[in-house]
């Protein structure tokens, strides 16, 4: 187990494992988005064709193959998260990957990088399927709308992203935004040798890294499930959030651009009424 000095030094990587890890996390980040490319294809034909995801999700309903349509969605939500999250876990892959080679200089316990990695994935995956569940339920209440699959009604839309821009202010969302940005403190005092501890210690930072955007994968709910154009969006605000300096900056401009969109649909959906 490592403990945090003042004077620690990070062991620097060669070129060669940081293209080990970098290259890796873009190769599966790669494969992700170009899988989420061809479902929103595949949905684009369906749609035209008359047959759309929220249609089959009713008809799976009527039938009694509700657990089927959850699975396919769960699928959908994984194969995002990993494709939106991802990247942003690259700079915590760097440092597990150099303190691990000087246990490994050391002739101590040794684990690949991927097992911190798919500990931090499980985090995501439980998520996506309480997501699958909450689309499911949705979409049985035509709630959804048919292009992009997204909410069709005002004021849910209105309130998610009323919800996801507060949350941008809370305690909660600063303190787990807090642990992405400086991870290596983390890192060393939470340290677990083996592959199980690999795999908590990924799980715990992946808690944090939910804690702290959730609420933005929400926000598909109500610009569409199946928009390319918001996940890129939302995956990039993500990096920019976690990895870059001004991440206060920009954390405090999404919350009011959330906000006065959530606010002003409410509005519409009040005035109308």
């Amino acid at each position: 187990m490592f403990r945090e000095q003042p004077n620690f030094v990070l062991p620097p990587l060669s070129h060669k494992d940081k293209s080990v890890v970098y290259v890796g996390i873009l190769a599966v980040t790669a494969t992700a988005w170009y899988y989420l490319y061809w479902m929103a294809q595949q949905h684009a034909q369906m749609d035209m064709g008359g047959m759309d995801m929220m249609e089959m999700g009713m008809m799976s309903s009527m039938s009694g193959m509700v657990m089927e349509n959850v699975f396919m969605l769960f699928v959908m939500w994984s194969v995002m998260m990993v494709a939106m999250m991802l990247p942003s876990l690259s700079p915590v892959a760097e440092i597990f990957t150099s303190l691990n080679l000087r246990k490994k200089k050391q002739a101590q316990l040794y684990v690949k990088t991927y097992v911190f990695v798919s500990g931090y994935l499980l985090v995501w995956f439980a998520f996506s399927l309480v997501l699958a569940v909450v689309q499911s339920q949705l979409s049985a209440a035509q709630l959804l709308g048919t292009a992009e699959m997204g909410s069709s009604n005002l004021l849910l839309s209105g309130s998610i992203l009323l919800l996801a821009g507060v949350y941008q202010w809370t305690p909660l969302k600063i303190a787990c935004l807090k642990y992405c940005r400086s991870p290596i403190g983390f890192l060393l005092n939470r340290w677990r040798d083996g592959k199980m501890g690999a795999v908590a210690m990924g799980w715990h930072y992946g808690l944090f890294c939910l804690g702290c955007c959730w609420a933005l994968m929400v926000v598909m709910f109500a610009v569409g499930t199946m928009s390319l154009l918001w996940m890129v969006i939302i995956a990039i605000f993500v990096l920019c959030e976690k990895i870059f300096p001004p991440g206060a900056v920009v954390r405090n401009i999404a919350g009011v651009a959330l906000v006065a969109w959530g606010g002003y649909l409410l509005l519409s959906y009040f005035t109308v009424l």
